[in-house]
This record gives C-alpha cells, sequence and structure tokens, in this order.
C-alpha cells in the first residue's frame, strides 16, 4: 500500500508545483523580476504527470481501448483475447522503452534551466516498462496466464527487434498484428503507436532512414508534444474541473439553474442543457459529466413528467456539450496541434495565401463560442419539445431561492469568470490563466466550502485527474510518432492533391469532410483523432480557403457528435454504465439527440459567420 501512495504522491506534487510556480511568476512579475526557468519546469513536470499518470492508469487497469468486441467474449475465448493483446500492447511499450533509452543517450548534454534534462526524460523508459510490466500482470490472477503473457510479449519483441527479411516486408504482418491486437482490446496508444512502428519501420530506407533509428522517432516526439509551452494548461483546467466533480458543487449548480428555470415549460431540460455544459467546459472529453450529474439529473427530468426514454437521451446527448467552451480541452490541443502543422507547410504552395493562419487558444474559443451556444440550444429546445405537453402545477419564479442559491453557489459561478478574464485579458500566459483556475478551485472546494474532508480526499482526486491526464497524454504523445511518419511520407500534400482532383467547390469539400469526420468519430476518441487527422485536414481547408479556426470548430462540433455514435461514442457507454440500461436501449434513446445535434453542426459548417464573427472582432 505504500508503494502504491509513494506513486501517487509522484503525481500529486508535480500538478501542486504546476499550480505553484505560474502564480509566483505572476506575482514575481509585478516587482519586474522573474523566477529563473520556472515555465521549463512547469512543462517538463507535465512529462512526468504525463507518464507517472500513464503507469497509474496501467496499475489501476483503466487505459482507454477503442473496441467492445472483448465485452461478448466469455471463459477461455476472454483469457486468450487478453493474452494476446497484452503481449502486443507489452512488447510495443519494450520498444518505446528502448527507444527512450537511445534518445537519453542522445540527448545528454541538455539542460531545463539548471537542471539536466535526462532527470525529467528518464520517466519515458521507466514509464513504458512499469506500463509493460503491468499489462502483463493484470491480464489474470493466474501466474499460469501471467507467464504465457510474458513469454508471448518477448516472442514479439525477439521477432522485431531481429527482423530477418527486408524492413518493407513486416508491413502487412505488423499491420495486421496491431489491428488484431486493438479489435482484442489493446489500449488506444498501442493502436497508434504500433502502427507509428510498422510504418516508420517499414517505410524508412524509401524515406532515407536506418529502420532501427526510425523508431526513436516516437518517443522525441512524445517529449517535444508533451512539453510544449502551452500544453501544461490540458492537466491545470482539469484539475480545477476535478475538483468541481469530486466536491459538492453539482448539488449547487443544478438548485441555482433548477431556481433560474425550473418553473418553466421544459424547464428541466434546460436545466440539463446549461448545467451539463457549465462541466463539461471545466471536465472536458472524459464522461466526468454523466458520472456526476446523471444521478442527480435523471430524477428531475423523472419527476418533471419526461420519460424514461427522452431523459437517457437527453442526459446522454448533453453529456459532451461545453466541449467548445473555454477552458476545455480540445479545443486546446486543437491550437497546439493545428499551429504546429501550420509552422511546418508552405501556405503559399497550397494557394491559401488570403487565409488567416493566425491560431491560438484565445482566438479557438472565442470561435467555438457561439456554435457552442446554438448546440447548447437546440438541445434545450429539443428536451422542451419533447416534454410533457401538459403543464404541472408549478411554482412561478421564486426570486428568494434564486437568490439563496446563487448565494451558495457564488464561488463556483465566479470560476468560468476567473478562468476567462485570466484567459483573455493579457496579464496572463495561457498556462498562467490556467493555474490561476486550478488555485481558485483548489481554494474554493477545500477551504471556502470544505468539500475536501481531509487531505488523503484531496490526493485522490488530484492522482485521479493525473489518471486521466495521464491516459491522454500517452495517447497524444504517441499519436505524434504516427503524425511524424505521414509528414516524412508527404501524405497532407498528396491527400491535397486527390482531393483537390476530385472535388472543385469548397462547400462539396465542407459536406465530404462532414462525412468523413463522422466516421472518424464513430472510430477514434476525440483526443487520437485530433492528432491523427487534424495535420491531414489543415492543408486542405487552408487549400480551400477555409479560415483555420472555422475548420477546427467543424472538426470538434463534429467529434462531439462522436460520443454519442455507435460502435464506440464514449458517452454511450458511460450512459450505459451510469443508469444501468443496456447498450441499445441508450442508443436508441440517443438517435433523436444525435440528429438534432447533426443539424446543429451543418448550420456550423455552412455559416462561417458563427465562428469567425467573435475572433475578428478581437483581431480589429
Amino acid at each position: 500500500m505504500w508503494v502504491r501512495r509513494g506513486e501517487d504522491l509522484f503525481v500529486v506534487i508535480p500538478i501542486f508545483l504546476m499550480i505553484l510556480l505560474p502564480i509566483l511568476e505572476i506575482v514575481l512579475r509585478k516587482f519586474r523580476t522573474n523566477l529563473s526557468g520556472s515555465s521549463e519546469f512547469v512543462q517538463h513536470f507535465t512529462l512526468v504527470v504525463g507518464m507517472v499518470g500513464g503507469a497509474i492508469a496501467a496499475r489501476d487497469d483503466r487505459l482507454l481501448s477503442l473496441s467492445t468486441f472483448t465485452m461478448v467474449l466469455k471463459g477461455i475465448w476472454k483469457t486468450a483475447a487478453a493474452v494476446f493483446s497484452r503481449s502486443v500492447s507489452a512488447s510495443l511499450c519494450a520498444f518505446l522503452c528502448a527507444a527512450s533509452v537511445t534518445f537519453l543517450g542522445q540527448d545528454k548534454g541538455s539542460m531545463v534551466a539548471w537542471v539536466p534534462a535526462w532527470t525529467f526524460q528518464a520517466v519515458l523508459p521507466i514509464g513504458f516498462g512499469l506500463i509493460a510490466a503491468r499489462l502483463i500482470w493484470r491480464v489474470s490472477d493466474s501466474w499460469k496466464t501471467r507467464a504465457l503473457t510474458l513469454a508471448l510479449a518477448l516472442c514479439w519483441t525477439a521477432a522485431g527487434a531481429w527482423w530477418p527479411w527486408a524492413p518493407e516486408a513486416i508491413l502487412w504482418p505488423g499491420i495486421v498484428l496491431v489491428l488484431a491486437a486493438t479489435i482484442l482490446g489493446a489500449p488506444v496508444f498501442v493502436f497508434l503507436g504500433g502502427l507509428a512502428v510498422v510504418f516508420l519501420y517499414a517505410r524508412a530506407p524509401e524515406l532515407g532512414f536506418d529502420p532501427i533509428k526510425s523508431v526513436v522517432t516516437i518517443p522525441i516526439k512524445h517529449y517535444s508534444l508533451v512539453t510544449n509551452a502551452t500544453l501544461p494548461s490540458i492537466p491545470l483546467f482539469t484539475m480545477a474541473g476535478y475538483l468541481l466533480a469530486d466536491g459538492g458543487s453539482s448539488k449547487r449548480l443544478i438548485r441555482v439553474f433548477q431556481a433560474l428555470v425550473g418553473h418553466l415549460r421544459g424547464g428541466p431540460a434546460v436545466l440539463t442543457a446549461l448545467v451539463c455544459a457549465f462541466f463539461t467546459s471545466f471536465t472536458g472529453a472524459s464522461g466526468v459529466t454523466i458520472l456526476a450529474l446523471g444521478g442527480l439529473l435523471m430524477p428531475v427530468l423523472l419527476s418533471s413528467g419526461y420519460s424514461q426514454k427522452n431523459s437517457l437521451g437527453l442526459l446522454t446527448g448533453a453529456g459532451s456539450l461545453g466541449l467548445l467552451f473555454p477552458p476545455c480541452l480540445p479545443p486546446i490541443l486543437y491550437s497546439i496541434i493545428a499551429g504546429t502543422v501550420i509552422g511546418n507547410i508552405d501556405i503559399a504552395s497550397l494557394g491559401g495565401g488570403d487565409v488567416s493562419v493566425d491560431i491560438t487558444m484565445e482566438r479557438m474559443f472565442l470561435g467555438g463560442l457561439l456554435p457552442g451556444a446554438l448546440l447548447v440550444l437546440m438541445t434545450a429546445i429539443w428536451g422542451v419539445w419533447v416534454g410533457p405537453k401538459v403543464q404541472q402545477q408549478q411554482a412561478r419564479f421564486d426570486l428568494r431561492e434564486f437568490g439563496r442559491a446563487a448565494w451558495e453557489a457564488k464561488w463556483e459561478l465566479l470560476l468560468p469568470v476567473i478562468a476567462v478574464s485570466a484567459l483573455f485579458s493579457g496579464i496572463a500566459t495561457p498556462v498562467e490563466a490556467a493555474a490561476v483556475t486550478a488555485l481558485y478551485a483548489l481554494f474554493a472546494e477545500t477551504i471556502l466550502y470544505r468539500d475536501f474532508k481531509s487531505v488523503r480526499q484531496l490526493t485522490k482526486t488530484m492522482t485521479e485527474c493525473g489518471l486521466l491526464v495521464g491516459g491522454v497524454l500517452l495517447i497524444l504523445g504517441i499519436a505524434m510518432g504516427f503524425t511524424q511518419y505521414l509528414i516524412l511520407d508527404e501524405i497532407p500534400n498528396r491527400g491535397v492533391e486527390w482531393v483537390q482532383s476530385h472535388i472543385s467547390s469548397p462547400l462539396m469539400f465542407l459536406l465530404a469532410l462532414n462525412l468523413f469526420l463522422l466516421v472518424v468519430g464513430c472510430l477514434m476518441d476525440i483526443f487520437s483523432a485530433i492528432v491523427v487527422v487534424v495535420p491531414l485536414i489543415v492543408p486542405m481547408g487552408i487549400a480551400y480557403h477555409i479560415d483555420p479556426i472555422h475548420l477546427g470548430v467543424i472538426f470538434l462540433a463534429n467529434l462531439e457528435l462522436g460520443f454519442l455514435t455507435p460502435p464506440v461514442g464514449m458517452n454511450l457507454f458511460l450512459s450505459a454504465y451510469r443508469f444501468n440500461k443496456p447498450m441499445g436501449e441508450v442508443i436508441r434513446a440517443s438517435m433523436p439527440i444525435l440528429l438534432v445535434l447533426t443539424v446543429g453542426v451543418a448550420l456550423i459548417t455552412y455559416i462561417p459567420w458563427l465562428t469567425t464573427f467573435l475572433p475578428g472582432l478581437m483581431k480589429r
């Protein structure tokens, strides 16, 4: 148990330091001085949180997987699937561990401020090694099954390390192996990392690289992404969301919105849309909204006369409504990845010289405000329409009750104001704004409300945050290796040429893009899609003179639909789990709201003004 708690501290302490260092930087700036190397330390603490959080996710068997196929397997077949998928996963982690050691050897002279960089970079091989060991350990309680998984993992590793044929001969066997492991339950990062290893190794001679050394590209790209100057805002904003979710804020916020709109016809539906959008903007694409609010909102809807089916569909659909609002994670990620892509391409060669390529986190959030509000409004209207036709006897708007509820939740209601003010005021960088938000949430929930009764309860919440961040950053960092292959092989440029040769109209391109993104949303989680798909579509959008901010909002709105789209829509699984309903029932209940949001995405796509108005206003 003490080992477990010690490992948790390797997440908790860096998160505390990530909050405190930017705050200290803001204070020192007032005295015209600064804390040397603080931003570099914060970036590298993100690396530590990401890798240790990923190891904790593996320890608790909570690494995100794409496949649901294993849910129908029983007995020996389920065990066989686990042995196969985890042996492949552990073998990949062994390759990444070895590649990370090579990366440390190549980069041993670099420094992080006044500290050798290897002291932080060493977390890469340690993390991948721990994940490999835990994937094997958690395969079963049987020692024989663990031994079989280890033996099979060693076989895969040996076959890859001493491949006797030409490198290109590994392509199709490698693809089949990775896909089979993914179908049988391997984590998402294994799917992306496995394909990256296979493609880089097989295509290395043609691209002018050594096959073995090409695999080192993956930890290098993982390191460069996770230590990006803006990326620390992700764990910090996530921390604020987790403090809200694990504290008593859900009850207080529901009381406020209930007092505000509960007396209206369809008020419970409006309440659901508003409070879910509020929560999701802080908890991100993590599904916490459904888990935190579902048990509180379902009784409200049912007692107001909503059917079980419509209540289930509304809660499932509303669970991702705040995805476009600040300070949600996906717009931050899009701004980072799209900005990197634009910095590496020749805009003039694509014919997009007149397209604004100023992509920042602030502009992305401004672009998402009106489209996000449109989706919330359409959800609320649908909820009112499917509500009980006969108005139940309800009290009128009670100003005193609203005042009491707002006063009780005043500190949480101020949280969006704090976050947006810090983000757009110009007095703080995006990371400092995230630190201010996290510190405010920490102070409000622990000191003002005293929702956390002990230090152990607080550290548990911070560990949960680290687990989520670790799982996400593991996917993002490994996916960057796959993205690097796409860039080296000039896949985006070839994609632009192919699309332009078949589609001449920007309107038809947008239609095709929406259909493509719906398929992506069905098959990929949002974080993988951002890293893998954005480098492909951003050059295409520029070639068709589409503002990258508008393209990003279209992209994220489509992936918001992906949370509701079978077979891997995350909200569908979380609803089935939270309300103890069969998956088929959840899917049927969610179809109407899925159609409503699809109409909303079409409006966002073909009315660019909704996205470009506020960023343009800011620029002027």
